[in-house]
């Protein structure tokens, strides 16, 4: 008798502890579907309408007439072509630089809290305030990047956001600067996680500084650089508000991102059906670069 009531109590448990996970599970859950699918699927039916923001209702049905235009349009493909610029320009110095740095910290025994503040505090700024910072030091003639490259004796400095060969070169700088304590913050924790054992037992087997690094640290920080590495990637495919503030797409287009080109078709344009083919088609590409780029590096790491 006592083992059916245990039974019976044990199952009463079990299915309040079920309903008490779906109960708080659900408040996420409503907001994922509010806020990620709901758009999502609004905006693949969108993209088979002319819809427009200055008209009531969803437009006249064109099928795939938008994604016809979209892939055969040249800004398409020049502001995807931005985007991916961008993407190589940042996406492996913040990797590689974070590791650096933290490297370097932590071989401090005190004050790493000091290392911590100074590189994660540029990350705490907003974007408004980045772009401005920036937009002084890269100001023709009294800018500060130009009198740093007088300074080494270049006399005709260029113009850093105003030339097209410079202007994204520049930007991707002052998001290096802006974003790296992100990184940084995830790869000193991880070497934190290393067993001190692990050091010792290298130096005595005879291994220098650089053979520790690059046998034993960097494939046990196997599961923080794929962390890093997926989540710069999307932030920087998904580029928008420095670009935006700096240079709004310019000089001649030489900076308009994918997600610039969305904004100004749908917004300037009024273009809401196409500017929603063109965000879903951003949408599966950065999905199927980042499946690519998360399988090359847990390959990687699997080599190491």
């Amino acid at each position: 008798m006592s083992t059916a009531t245990s039974a019976g109590t044990s199952a009463r448990t079990a299915g309040s502890t079920r309903w008490t996970a779906s109960g708080m599970l659900l408040p996420f859950g409503a907001f994922y579907v509010m806020f990620l699918l709901g758009p999502l699927l609004y905006t693949a039916v969108a993209g088979f309408f002319n819809d427009s923001l200055v008209k009531d209702g969803p437009g006249k049905w064109v099928g795939t007439a938008n994604y016809a235009e979209a892939l055969g349009s040249p800004e398409f493909w020049s502001s995807l072509g931005h985007t991916l610029w961008f993407t190589v320009l940042t996406t492996v110095p913040l990797m590689l630089l974070a590791l650096t740095l933290a490297l370097m910290t932590d071989r401090f025994s005190r004050g790493k809290w000091f290392f911590r503040l100074a590189f994660f505090a540029p990350f705490m700024l907003p974007s408004s305030v980045i772009a401005l910072l920036f937009m002084w030091i890269y100001a023709d003639q009294i800018g500060l990047a130009q009198g740093v490259v007088k300074w080494f004796g270049v006399q005709a400095a260029p113009s850093w956001l105003g030339d097209p060969n410079w202007a994204m070169i520049s930007i991707a700088v002052a998001t290096i600067w802006w974003t790296i304590g992100f990184n940084f913050v995830i790869y000193l924790a991880a070497l934190q996680e290393i067993p001190r054992d692990v050091h010792e037992a290298a130096a005595i087997d005879g291994a220098g500084p650089w053979q520790r690094i690059r046998l034993v640290i960097v494939p046990m920080l196997g599961r923080a650089t794929t962390l890093v590495a997926v989540l710069q990637l999307v932030a920087s495919l998904k580029v928008f508000d420095q670009i935006y503030m700096m240079t709004n797409g310019g000089p001649d287009d030489a900076t308009r991102p994918s997600l610039l080109y969305i904004f100004q078709t749908g917004f300037t344009d009024g273009r809401a059906g196409y500017a929603s083919t063109v965000a879903l088609l951003l949408f599966l590409i950065i999905l199927l670069i980042s499946l690519v780029w998360f399988a090359l590096i847990r390959r990687t790491e699997k080599e190491v």
